[in-house]
């Protein structure tokens, strides 16, 4: 479908002009078969964590189902505030919401070995951090200052780093498995590097559909792999189709309510991130499919809608959402930046998490499988964290924060028993790593002089202090 038989140039680059829906519909599924293993990615890690994911023969396994459903429900409404808009809410912009990474170093503490139990404290942490990133919005413009990319692109790097040890323990076969003789095993691998390679190879040497969802189309691959090893017994699949229910609407308050105040903390403080990740979605799309920067008022606009979004999301046990890169890169392959587009992706999203027998299936993904698509997904957050870096002045100053900040919050990530005698709600946020590392960047970036001498950077540095400008300002 080219871009010429969708509408004029000047249509195209019109976020209000609404194509044909023979052709917009199908727009807007490319959008939602983009990002849609990454939306339920997160919520089965957390379930994991907590106890009832794949593999753990847990009686709470079925929530995870319920999980799944509501990732995909509020990532669609998340996504209609984004391109409808109610009152300033929203950009008014192709702008796609899904559940976010970000948050999951912060999760997974949270509920570890807690079962349903822990999930209380967790979405009540969601809703009033999402209440606290839609007020953001109010002076993201503001704070900007604060957070350029050498602080998030630390941070968005020990995000990835932080979460590539669940793809490799996935892999081998779960957590659940590894004091049995299969985890690890040759069988467990195959099928992780299926993915892995189907995923790379549709990602270097297809174009268009087929290179954006290579993830979504590598987990089929190796979902089939798996069936034909017997790793996956139809009837199997078949127990889970059958025990679903073909309709569900979301229930509010589900798992109940529970300040924590590591939860709340940890969620506001991460709303940071996650707002300037959505500021630089906005200027993307409207950079990729308009040719201009984005307004004041978009960027406004998104930020709201992100934090209701998120707020909305947590009183129907749904976790956090942000915008989605990949699907900026989708608007600027397509050329079309029409919302109306991205709203029809929405309400299929919506559509098909009130279906729980989409959900039943998803549940049947062989961990192994998955653990494949998860290694390439977080793999790519890191890559991700370096590309901001690589917009990084690399002087000695910003070499000295960079290695103090990445120390802390790396080792903590590593040694979490570091600071096992701390109160539990500074232990958590302490052991995220993400955190006091971005603490760290953060006030080390604004009280620092510009400069540092070489001299002071040599002694400690074991003759590697490096000799690299990296990207100049400006540049």
């Amino acid at each position: 479908m080219t871009s010429s038989s969708i509408g004029t140039p000047d249509q195209l680059r019109d976020p209000d002009y609404t194509p044909p829906p023979a052709k917009a519909v199908p727009l807007g599924i490319q959008h939602v078969l983009a990002m849609f293993v990454s939306n339920v990615t997160p919520a089965i890690i957390v379930a994991g964590a907590a106890g009832f994911g794949f593999g753990s023969n847990s009686p709470d396994f079925p929530e995870l189902l319920y999980m799944i459903q509501m990732s995909m429900v509020f990532a669609g409404i998340a996504t209609l505030l984004q391109t409808i808009s109610l009152g300033p809410v929203g950009a008014k912009l192709p702008v796609v919401q899904g559940t976010s990474f970000a948050f999951l170093p912060i999760m997974i503490p949270l509920v570890a070995g807690k079962g349903v139990d822990g999930l209380a404290a967790l979405f009540t942490g969601v809703i009033v951090g999402g209440i606290f990133h839609a007020l953001l919005g109010t002076v993201i413009g503001r704070i900007r200052f604060a957070l350029p990319p050498l602080v998030t692109g630390l941070v968005v790097t020990l995000i990835g780093l932080a979460l590539v040890k669940v793809g490799i323990q996935y892999a081998a076969g779960g957590v659940p498995a590894m004091d049995k003789p299969e985890y690890g095993s040759l069988m467990n691998w195959s099928a992780a590097v299926i993915v892995i390679l189907v995923t790379l190879g549709l990602k270097f040497f297809a174009r268009g559909m087929l290179s954006i969802s290579a993830v979504l189309i590598g987990l089929l691959v190796g979902y089939v792999y798996a069936i034909a090893i017997g790793m996956l017994p139809l009837s199997a699949i078949g127990g889970s189709w059958e025990r679903a229910a073909f309709f569900a609407l979301p229930q509010p308050f589900k798992y109940g309510v529970e300040f924590s105040a590591a939860a709340i903390i940890g969620f506001c403080l991460m709303a940071f991130v996650s707002a300037v990740e959505t500021v630089g979605d906005v200027s993307g799309i409207t950079k990729g499919g308009a040719g201009r920067e984005a307004t004041d008022k978009e960027i406004q606009g998104a930020t709201y809608a992100d934090g209701i979004g998120t707020a909305v999301a947590g009183f129907f046990g749904a976790l956090p959402n942000t915008s989605f890169s990949q699907n900026v890169g989708l608007v600027a392959m397509t050329g079309v930046m029409s919302r109306h587009v991205v709203t029809y992706g929405a309400i299929f999203l919506i559509v098909c998490g009130l279906v729980p027998k989409v959900g039943a299936i998803i549940r049947t993904i062989p961990i192994e499988v998955l653990g494949g698509g998860v290694i390439v997904m977080f793999g790519m957050v890191v890559a991700a964290g370096i590309s901001m870096l690589s917009d990084v002045h690399w002087n000695r100053r910003n070499m000295v924060i960079f290695a103090i900040a990445l120390s802390v919050g790396l080792g903590l990530q590593l040694e979490p028993k570091a600071v096992q005698y701390l109160p539990d709600t500074l232990r958590i946020l302490m052991t995220s790593g993400l955190l006091p590392a971005a603490f760290i960047a953060i006030v080390l970036n604004l009280v620092l002089p510009e400069e540092l001498a070489e001299e002071s950077t040599e002694e400690v540095s074991g003759g590697m202090s490096g000799h690299g400008n990296g990207s100049m300002p400006g540049e």
